[in-house]
């Protein structure tokens, strides 16, 4: 494995706040505005965060927010992919008691367990299962599906399975929002297991967070399904469906996952897949990302690709200016909240040691375009139905590269239902034209994954792309 990351620790500065009252105007107006309409789309209830572990070694802090001992990975992992690691009970931070004494909408694992990064290596990744107390009232026994989460962040605070124990977690500097809790219950209510990933280093305090490193990302995703169906005392069986589910950094994931499914878990029942928002194309999404309230995921990218390859680190290094550097390690431990509110808006070139935007480092640097090349989604066929959608307006995860994802696979012969999410444009890069897709397609998508967990067959409109915008 890498070495351990570096995580902030109680002793350390507090960040400074960054909507500093001394400078008044657009950018801070914008920040604010971006940061409303994430809580106004994404809205949780706080809960304090967690200081307790279990895996029998010091926890470490990342921003103020203590890491349970759990997501400490051992020297030694399993040799077969999806194997349990660990596991122990992960209390809901919503839920209810049943009539039945049963809690509402179901009783949650916390799971570690082993997957191969993209080097292929063995990597430990966290997540969580949730066994659902309502009934499947579906066809065939009951289903599995695996989330794949949107953009959470780098630091290891931010992982979805601790969002699913505080919807709401608020440190030194750091804000974590758990809105694909939403989608989650939607389907635990529908009475299918969830399986969350926190993909590889999001939350394992042994390495970064690889953010939108297809490889690893679909290996995680496809790992969870393996690792579910481990667990004592679920309901599922060796016939149960699968589907794979994820909007944004999570479309990616899933999208990738459907990909590689055929090759790296032909055992996996693969049913459907949604991938919403895909970020299929990274040398243009990074364009979309530059100087919008998002600008800090260009750091999480950057960081991840230079953990994946060491080789990066002189590159990176030769290119990057001192607040560059600066951006790059403060990012590193940073959630979505604290990236737009500490580097929202950010235009690449004020990182860069020539003053020129990230897109004209990339392409003056082959090795930085190879891979990228090595990340673009589309190359492979699905061999299940997949579902992806993608918002006329998003500005954030352009529209013209998700869409074009839909035609390479239809080209392919996949079976693919492509639906363009015709809304109005919300707002000028502050999430609102990404996140709106995200909210108003969510109770189709659900419709249409529930169908084929029910074994029924999805109908591909490929036919019709020359006409969908």
């Amino acid at each position: 494995m890498s070495p351990r990351k570096t995580t902030r620790s109680s002793s350390t500065p507090r960040t400074p706040h960054l909507l500093d009252p001394r400078r008044p105007g657009r950018r801070t107006g914008r920040l604010l505005a971006a940061s409303v309409a994430v809580a106004a789309c994404l809205g949780a209830a706080a809960v304090p965060a967690s200081a307790t572990g279990s895996a029998g070694s010091e926890p470490v802090v990342s921003r103020g927010v203590t890491i349970p001992a759990f997501y400490n990975p051992p020297a030694q992992l399993p040799a077969a992919d999806g194997s349990l690691v660990r596991t122990e009970p992960l209390p809901l931070g919503l839920s209810l008691p049943g009539l039945d004494g049963r809690q509402l909408p179901g009783t949650a694992t916390r799971l570690m367990y082993k997957s191969t990064d993209a080097g292929g290596g063995p990597v430990a990744v966290t997540g969580a299962y949730i066994e659902p107390s309502a009934a499947w009232k579906g066809g065939g026994p009951r289903p599995l599906v695996a989330l794949a989460s949107g953009t959470m962040g780098q630091g290891d605070q931010c992982a979805p399975s601790l969002s699913l124990q505080h919807p709401l977690t608020i440190g030194e500097g750091t804000v974590s929002i758990g809105y694909d809790n939403l989608a989650v219950y939607r389907f635990l209510a529908a009475g299918a297991a969830v399986v969350v990933t926190d993909y590889a280093g999001l939350g394992t305090t042994d390495r970064l967070h690889t953010y939108v490193n297809r490889v690893d990302e679909g290996h995680a995703l496809l790992d969870a399904v393996r690792a579910a169906r481990s667990v004592a005392g679920t309901s599922l069986t060796p016939e149960s469906r699968v589907g794979l589910y994820g909007y944004s950094q999570g479309g990616g994931a899933s999208a990738s996952a459907a990909e590689l499914q055929p090759s790296y878990a032909p055992d996996v029942n693969l049913a459907g897949t949604y991938a919403g928002a895909p970020p299929a194309d990274l040398t243009e999404v990074m364009k979309g990302i530059d100087g919008s309230a998002l600008a800090g995921a260009l750091g999480w990218s950057i960081n991840g690709f230079a953990q994946s390859d060491p080789s990066l680190k002189a590159v990176v290094e030769a290119n990057t200016n001192d607040a560059g550097k600066a951006a790059l390690k403060d990012t590193s431990t940073m959630c979505v909240g604290d990236a737009i509110l500490g580097h929202g808006f950010t235009n690449s070139k004020k990182w860069t040691a020539n003053g020129k935007p990230l897109a004209d480092i990339i392409a003056a640097e082959p090795k930085l375009q190879a891979v990228l090349a090595q990340q673009r989604i589309g190359n492979l066929k699905p061999a299940s139905p997949v579902r992806l959608a993608t918002g006329v307006h998003d500005d954030i995860v352009g529209h013209q590269q998700s869409r074009q994802l839909a035609v390479d696979w239809c080209r392919k012969g996949a079976n693919v239902t492509y639906e363009a999410v015709l809304l109005p444009n919300l707002g000028d890069k502050i999430l609102t034209n990404h996140l709106a897709p995200y909210l108003t397609d969510q109770g189709s998508a659900i419709s249409w994954m529930t169908d084929r967990l029910s074994g029924r067959k999805a109908v591909s409109n490929c036919w019709s792309m020359p006409v969908q915008p």
